[in-house]
């Protein structure tokens, strides 16, 4: 009998714990999204001249259980001071959502036009903007490559190079001064007095530089020599643009070495210093033993 009641006690709880397994919990709504209309578009991509009108159609998903009520903007875009990509707080005039706010009923998809005006004096070359969406204190935006044609220029520079020993760490500036979206590659290398210390093929760089923006950038720099003097060159590259260099000098010293070097030195000449002063103030022994003896045998 109490090996039935502990199969019957055990199957209970085996039974208990199954079902809170198995029991689901309430999952939260999924979030509403914005896309544009389309299959596999994660952008939109425009192409026009000045004084043109251009349309396109964005889709707002509410997969939810509750309407959602969206409002909506386009906005200018901007390289952020690491380089990431951000928009302006401030509506940007060029894009006209149809409506500025859209409540999108549950389980709903709604497909909203808008229209981009591109001023007549509009200069060619990349307008980075994005059609944003705010509610409930979320927002989400969608990236819109503009493009209006003309001469294009792709110009890069590199500025404000500078080597930070403390933090091994190479500090640079990228600018690109001409009118298109440009994906930088960057080449580096140091050369000291016996030879280069440091030499980094150009590797692309997760960034897409915006037309007049810059960035602000570091290279990591562990093992920098010892005792060395050396000029920092780095080689910037884009497509379509001409190469750009940076310089900067450094001169590495090991300061706590050789401070403790002068201490050795220090101690030791103070040392020596020390011995001699002591020798010239000691008085010769006299040699009265000596003569004592001498004496005494010519008397013997």
């Amino acid at each position: 009998m109490r090996r039935a009641a502990l199969l019957a006690l055990s199957l209970l709880i085996t039974t208990l714990t199954t079902l809170t397994t198995v029991t689901p919990a309430f999952a939260a709504d999924p979030q509403w999204t914005l896309a544009p209309r389309g299959e596999g578009r994660p952008y939109f991509y425009l192409e026009g001249s000045p004084g043109t009108v251009l349309q396109d159609t964005l889709s707002l998903t509410n997969p939810g259980a509750k309407p959602v009520t969206v409002r909506l903007r386009g906005a200018q875009g901007y390289n952020t001071a690491e380089g990431s990509f951000a928009v302006r707080p401030t509506a940007d005039n060029w894009i006209t959502p149809l409506v500025t706010s859209a409540k999108v009923p549950a389980h709903t998809r709604a497909d909203i036009p808008f229209s981009i005006t591109v001023p007549p004096g509009a200069q060619p070359g990349d307008h980075p903007a994005a059609v944003v969406a705010t509610a409930a204190g979320r927002e989400v935006g969608v990236r819109i490559q503009l493009r209006l044609s003309g001469p294009t220029l792709s110009a890069l520079t590199v500025e404000d190079v500078s080597v930070d020993k403390g933090a091994g760490l190479i500090r640079y500036t990228l600018v690109n001064r001409g009118n298109t979206t440009l994906t930088p590659r960057l080449a580096v290398r140091a050369d000291g007095i016996l030879g280069r210390v440091l030499n980094r093929p150009a590797r692309t760089l997760p960034l897409e530089l915006l037309p007049s923006q810059r960035v602000k950038r570091t290279e990591k720099w562990p093992g920098t020599p010892l005792l060395d003097s050396v000029d920092v060159i780095l080689t910037a590259t884009a497509d379509d643009a001409t190469p750009a260099q940076g310089t900067a000098s450094a001169t590495f010293v090991p300061w706590g070495l050789l401070a403790g070097a002068g201490l050795l030195v220090a101690g030791a000449a103070g040392g020596a210093t020390w011995y001699v002063r002591r020798r010239r103030r000691t008085p010769d022994q006299p040699q009265a033993p000596e003569r004592e003896l001498a004496e005494t045998g010519a008397a013997t």
